[in-house]
């Protein structure tokens, strides 16, 4: 119908679309939850035909199931009524007292009152941000960094700054640079988050010299550390480095994870805080979930007290070792001149460079029509970065799957380089008021 030009011209209300109805009511914050790279490979991932050197599973068939079964079996017998039951939000005490120990064999020194058990550590990560940032507040991050983490920061609106990374981990002139830059803008700084040991994406491991420096610089700014540590246990050459948290307990908060020492399917993680951080963090848990599950933490205690754990721990990192040296064998061997890769200590992903003009995203439908799947690097940033980078896991796929998905990879990474020396390489980014074309990634 046409509108009468005689009537006041009125905008049409929009409040959804046939695809969402509901577009228009989403909070604002919303806007920073999207799709990680890793989630969207899944589904390519997981077909038989494709070596996935993508996600970080951990091989849960190491595990004795058998003994799995069994502790299962005595929970239900033998505490069911319990274990069915409601829990605490802070979790199970005597679970929080295993975790204690097990934080031992890191050299930290913890009170049981000061574990918050969470729905493993990626729960801890929304906790934290839940209870520090406020929209618009700054976190620092290394770069790259943790894809989910980056998720959980950008949906509570935190405004996401990297911090430059070497092979000894984060580089703390860079770290005193952003601090400086950032307190000249008046802009408040929440907290740093770091995984120093084996860190996902890149492998690297925060030197002890490092450490030192970073804590040091992060005190005199008043800036609190958010200390990620999945893999610290899962270390395969040289020598253990004390974690943050064992250097300044009232300055860090450290969060931990059965997942890759246990499993990940009985989601179970925790959070070391200051006392007073913990408390709060323990109302932000009542308030989203009431509870853990009782269940499953009273079948991961009594994992704790009846398997020998440690040796468990020493049976997965022989055949990690394996893994990697499988896959670092297949990268000397196999690929061209101009690629360059990390070396890990430990951990699960080698981070891998690619040679200049080369895309790892724009690369990917190569990669899968090839039947080998990796994570593009752009997904490891909050800004334009990674393009020349991706990561690659060996904790899922056997040594001759390894060998194999890297064998894969070169033939695409060969493709590319073929297609870059006739037609040219990616374009840089456009910079600000550059109106030169720039290549839409699939």
């Amino acid at each position: 119908m046409v509108q009468d030009p005689r009537e006041p011209h009125r905008q049409p209300s929009v409040q959804g679309s046939r695809i969402d109805p509901y577009v228009g009511s989403y909070a604002a914050r919303t806007r920073g939850m999207v799709a990680s790279e890793v989630r969207a490979l899944f589904a390519v991932a997981s077909r038989p035909e494709v070596v996935s050197l993508a996600g970080g599973m951990p091989n849960v068939s190491a595990l004795p199931l058998d003994d799995i079964a069994r502790i299962v079996q005595q929970v239900v017998s033998d505490q069911g009524a319990t274990a069915l039951q409601y829990g605490s939000a802070q979790g199970d005490p005597v679970l929080r007292e295993h975790i204690c120990e097990v934080m031992a064999e890191e050299e930290i020194d913890a009170a049981s009152d000061d574990v918050i058990v969470t729905v493993g550590s990626q729960q801890a990560l929304d906790l934290v941000t839940r209870v520090f940032v406020d929209p618009g507040d700054v976190v620092l991050c290394e770069a790259p960094t943790y894809v989910t983490a980056i998720n959980t920061f950008a949906a509570f609106q935190a405004d996401i700054r990297h911090v430059e990374m070497d092979g000894d981990g984060v580089v703390p002139e860079a770290l005193e640079e952003a601090l400086e830059r950032l307190a000249a803008e008046g802009r408040r700084v929440k907290f740093f988050y770091t995984i120093p040991n084996f860190q996902n994406p890149a492998g690297v491991t925060l030197s002890a010299e490092r450490r030192t420096r970073v804590l040091e610089i992060c005190q005199r700014h008043g800036l609190l550390v958010l200390e990620d540590n999945p893999y610290g246990l899962l270390r395969y050459d040289g020598e253990p480095v004390a974690p943050l948290r064992a250097q300044a307990p009232d300055s860090v908060i450290y969060l931990g994870s059965f997942s890759k020492t246990l499993s990940p399917g009985f989601r179970i993680g925790w959070a070391l805080a200051p006392s007073a951080v913990r408390a709060k963090l323990v109302l932000a848990a009542e308030s989203a979930m009431l509870s853990h599950s009782t269940f499953n933490q009273m079948v991961v205690r009594r994992y704790l007290t009846d398997h020998a754990w440690r040796e468990q721990i020493k049976d997965f990192n022989e055949m990690y070792r394996e893994r990697r040296d499988a896959m670092l064998g297949a990268l000397d061997a196999l690929m061209p001149a101009g690629t360059e890769w990390t070396r890990p200590d430990g951990g699960f992903f080698v981070w891998l460079t690619l040679p200049e003009g080369l895309d790892s995203k724009a690369m990917m439908p190569r990669a899968v029509n090839e039947r080998v799947a990796y994570v593009p690097g752009t997904g490891f940033y909050a800004s334009d970065e990674g393009r020349r980078s991706m990561r690659l896991s060996f904790c899922y796929p056997t040594s001759e799957q390894i060998r194999e998905g890297v064998r894969r990879l070169v033939g695409v990474i060969e493709g590319e380089t073929e297609l870059r020396d006739t037609f040219g390489g990616m374009s840089p980014p456009a910079a600000a008021g550059d109106d030169s074309p720039f290549p839409d990634l699939p």
